[in-house]
C-alpha cells in the first residue's frame, strides 16, 4: 500500500442531524423525569435524569469532537501507509497507531467508521470518522478501501 493522506473538515450537515437526534431525546427524557418526580415514582425520575445526562454528554462529545473537531483531541488529518496510521490532532500532537494492532469498524449504513488501536506508549485509543468530514465521496471510499486492504 502506498502512503495516503487525508485532511478532515467539519461536518456541519452531520452536526444538524445529531442535534435533531439528541435535543429531542434529552428533552423527552427530562420531561418524563419531571412527570415521575411530581408523580408517584421518584426512583424512575432519577433514572431518567441519569439517562438524559448521559445522552447530553455523549451528544455534546460527538458534536464537538467528531463533527466540529473543536476539542484538542480531535483528529484533523489521517495518514496511512503499510506500517502505521498516523493521526494529527487539533492540538498539534501526532499519534501513530501500528497496523498490526489497528482495528477498523464500519457501520451498516456506510456513513461512519471507527479506528481502535495502540499508540507507541501502549495506550488504547479510539476514533470515529464521518463521511461528511472528507472532501468528497472519492476520498471517503479511498480511505475505506485502504483500511480494508490493511486488515
Amino acid at each position: 500500500m502506498s502512503k495516503t493522506q487525508f485532511s478532515l473538515s467539519q461536518d456541519r450537515k452531520g452536526m444538524i442531524w445529531d442535534l435533531l437526534l439528541y435535543i429531542p431525546t434529552v428533552v423527552a427524557l427530562l420531561s418524563m423525569a419531571a412527570n415521575f418526580w411530581y408523580g408517584d415514582n421518584v426512583n424512575l425520575a432519577y433514572l431518567l435524569v441519569f439517562l438524559a445526562s448521559f445522552f447530553c454528554i455523549a451528544g455534546t462529545n460527538r458534536i464537538f469532537k467528531t463533527r466540529l473537531m473543536l476539542l484538542p483531541s480531535s483528529p484533523t488529518s489521517i495518514e496511512i501507509d503499510k506500517h502505521a496510521t498516523r493521526l494529527t490532532l487539533r492540538n498539534g500532537d501526532r499519534i501513530e497507531l501500528a497496523m498490526k494492532d489497528l482495528r477498523f469498524y464500519t457501520e451498516y449504513s456506510g456513513r461512519t467508521f471507527g479506528l481502535a488501536g495502540l499508540d507507541k506508549s501502549g495506550q488504547r485509543l479510539q476514533f470515529v470518522f464521518h463521511k461528511g468530514q472528507f472532501f468528497d465521496e472519492q476520498d471517503y471510499q479511498a480511505i475505506l478501501e485502504a483500511f480494508r486492504k490493511a486488515n
